[in-house]
């Protein structure tokens, strides 16, 4: 059989270790012919391919990043994209396109299923933890490893300075990252998008850690987190070329409020793009290595239209529809069993 593989979205630890699983089953036990597209979707509508093999792949286990290149554009922005890329596939010879993306990605690959028939097969990938229908996502462990060893390293600096560092960590519109560091590293207060935080409230926590004499903290801050109505006024958000809302900045904001509220000495910490580079977690090499294999097994079933998902510790696989359009926002039980220590 022959398949395309393609990378889209925002890049994260471990899509090097999917291509290299997808690669190596496909290639060497079944023989298939795998297509390697660059760009994302705009290398499926151009034809713009990179050879990829075994031998291509060795030595990217390691590797962050995606030898493929991604980009977050999307046939359905243009009006002959879904054409050219069912062109492509026809004139190409290939089976389906196997992609391996977050939320937009998939989404759009559900939507290419659902209304256009064309044969497409997702594997989810991104740091944010948030696709609906899978246990984790590969690149989430890698980031919060990331995040927490920061946390780490900014509490000796915090301590030496009497400060509270506010760290910005990534999360749109979950805040598995600053959850998982947050407790990880042990943070005086987590704020998450899933929780409008009251500022009140998050000066009076760190009021009374310094009257104990805790004369440092570390405050972390998901991108997407926003301030309870009539709190804090926020500045206007600008969007991006594809609508999306830019995030960050709101670390900055916390961190102001904090010292005009309680005149602590406080620094705003923005990890950004750190989070989304480097080698990947031994953790999440093996998932990634499970997920491509499973994309191949799938592929050859023939099960078009689904996702690779873990489920219980197995991978399975599960509809697109489950994930497209949809957020994983934080276990609500995991925040109210930790909300009173760290949640504000």
């Amino acid at each position: 059989m022959r398949f395309g593989v393609l990378t889209g979205g925002g890049d994260c630890p471990g899509l090097n270790a999917v291509i290299r699983a997808i690669i190596r089953k496909g290639e060497r036990v079944f023989g298939d012919e795998i297509i390697g597209f660059v760009d994302a979707w705009e290398g499926v509508m151009s034809r713009r391919t990179l050879p990829i093999t075994v031998e291509s792949m060795r030595g990217t286990l390691p590797r962050g990043g995606t030898v493929l290149g991604t980009t977050r554009g999307s046939p359905l922005d243009s009006p002959d994209g879904v054409d050219r890329v069912r062109s492509t596939i026809s004139e190409m010879g290939i089976d389906g396109l196997i992609i391996i993306g977050g939320n937009g990605s998939l989404t759009v690959g559900e939507i290419l299923f659902r209304e256009h028939r064309i044969p497409v097969l997702g594997v989810p990938k991104t740091i944010d933890n948030d696709i609906e229908g899978t246990d984790l996502t590969f690149g989430f462990n890698t980031a919060v490893q990331i995040a927490t060893d920061a946390i780490d390293r900014l509490h000796t600096t915090a301590e030496s300075h009497d400060r509270v560092m506010v760290v910005e960590v990534m999360g749109r519109h979950s805040g598995w990252i600053a959850t998982h560091a947050g407790l990880a590293g042990g943070a005086a207060v987590v704020l998450i998008p899933e929780r409008p935080f009251d500022i009140d409230e998050v000066c009076e926590r760190l009021v009374r850690r310094h009257s104990r004499g805790r004369f440092a903290s570390i405050v972390v801050v998901a991108e997407g987190s926003r301030p309870a109505e009539g709190t804090i006024e926020l500045p206007d958000q600008t969007r991006d070329e594809y609508g999306h809302v830019r995030l960050g900045g709101i670390g900055s904001i916390v961190a102001a409020e904090i010292g005009l509220r309680t005149g602590f000495e406080t620094r705003p910490v923005l990890l950004g793009h750190v989070q989304r580079g480097g080698t990947p977690t031994a953790f999440d090499r093996v998932l990634s290595t499970r997920f491509g294999v499973a994309a191949v097994d799938a592929a050859r079933e023939g099960k078009w239209g689904s996702m690779v998902a873990l489920r219980d510790n197995n991978i399975v696989t599960v509809p697109l529809a489950e994930a497209a359009g949809r957020s994983r926002t934080v276990d609500p039980d995991l925040v109210s069993n930790v909300a009173e220590m760290f949640f504000a």
